[in-house]
């Protein structure tokens, strides 16, 4: 059920009323008891459209689909020797460490 917006012409009194669809607009105001009120009329309400069929991604063509379906398998694979290539350089920067003096003769390991 909806929330209807009305405004009294005489008294300017301003308000919302909940009422069925088929419901027929209230004519008397509530503050001034005069018969000049008016339902205003309002933006409506968003319409959700749930389920397939509404998004043009739903109609894709088979073609489309294969051709997407191998993009992302090469993408993947791509992205797979990516970070082994990473991991290994990560692990021999992590092996080479360096010697060095401090000022007080102690040796300590420091990492690049």
């Amino acid at each position: 059920m909806p929330t209807y917006d009305y405004v009294c012409e005489s008294c300017g009194h301003a308000f919302e009323k909940f009422q069925s669809i088929t419901a027929k607009p209230a004519k008397k105001c509530p503050e001034c008891g005069k018969m000049k009120l008016n339902r205003l009329i309002g933006s409506g309400a968003g319409v959700i459209f749930k389920g397939t069929g509404f998004y043009e991604t739903d109609y894709r063509s088979d073609s489309y689909k294969q051709a997407q379906k191998g993009e992302s398998t090469a993408s993947s694979s791509s992205s797979d020797t990516k970070k082994s290539d990473s991991s290994e350089s990560k692990t021999k920067s992590d092996s080479t460490t360096t010697k060095k003096e401090s000022p007080g003769g102690d040796k300590k390991k420091k990492t690049a």
